[in-house]
């Protein structure tokens, strides 16, 4: 279902439109699962919506049992969760704030608890902030924004490695804007340029372990994250200068997070970014 663009003239009412739209771009009808993920445990944070909640649903419909992490929106969480309930998977919701390492090491600790194990550890919430002028970035936005977009992946991955075992696979969410930049976007850019060099660094480190990272690097993609952050200037023309003319879908970027979390299709591909971003050539 096309998200409709907003004019200068949209109302919030057409921007809630927007978001009711967006619901039902997380999973194609026609996806087919073939067990690729069977009773595996995968845990995603910023499971609630956008990338995160198609990525559980596509777990979910390869047969694994998912943890969500979410930090606010109990409603976004709830239906999430009974989504992945419906196709008779189990999970869990975890509210709270993943700058935090306690609460990170909380959720791995009663993961295990739960669900026995952790297969699979997707990095994905994020936060951002457009500033058009670099000076109007504050010093706790810049802070906030690398604690949750980058610490966060570094809390989580050190906890979860001392219960993953061989075969397991963490899967760190980066952004096009890693490899070109955002004159509007500098603090969130920064994270997720962070993220591509953590994830080779720790994709290295762990290789003799059986352990491998890789990252996904979307290009403009229509999530309540965009929706409720960029101006109605920007929505009009969101995507508009990839080769392929238009912003993605989140069901069109969840399919490379299941390709990457498959053993058996994957096995030989670790330190690598996917670029799912409309054709934006990229140096990588």
């Amino acid at each position: 279902m096309a998200i409709k663009k907003q004019s200068s003239r949209s109302s919030k009412v057409e921007k809630k439109n927007n978001e009711q739209d967006l619901r039902s771009t997380f999973i194609n009808p026609e996806y087919k699962g073939s067990e690729k993920l069977k009773d595996q445990v995968a845990i995603i944070t910023g499971g609630d919506s956008g990338i995160g909640r198609a990525v559980a649903l596509h777990y979910a419909k390869e047969g694994a049992h998912v943890a969500i992490v979410y930090h606010q929106h109990d409603k976004d969480a709830k239906e999430t969760c009974k989504l992945i309930q419906q196709m008779n998977r189990e999970c869990l919701l975890y509210k709270g704030d993943i700058a935090k390492e306690v609460f990170c090491k909380k959720i791995i600790k009663e993961t295990v608890k739960k669900l026995g194990g952790i297969n699979i550890l997707v990095n994905n919430a994020a936060t951002q902030n457009p500033k058009e002028d670099f000076n109007k970035i504050t010093t706790s936005q810049f802070r906030r924004t690398f604690e949750v977009n980058i610490f966060s992946f570094f809390y989580l991955s050190q906890a979860v490695l001392k219960v993953m075992k061989k075969k397991g696979c963490i899967i760190n969410t980066s952004s096009v804007v890693a490899y070109r930049g955002s004159e509007h976007l500098i603090d969130y850019s920064s994270t997720k340029g962070a993220i591509v060099a953590f994830t080779r660094s720790l994709s290295k480190n762990l290789a003799e372990k059986g352990i491998r990272v890789n990252s996904v690097a979307p290009g403009p993609i229509w999530t309540p994250l965009v929706l409720t952050t960029f101006d109605n200037k920007k929505l009009e023309s969101f995507g508009e200068s990839t080769a392929m003319k238009r912003a993605g879908y989140p069901y069109e970027v969840a399919p490379a997070f299941v390709f990457l979390a498959c053993h058996e299709d994957s096995s030989y591909i670790t330190g690598q970014v996917i670029h799912v971003n409309g054709g934006e050539v990229v140096n990588s």
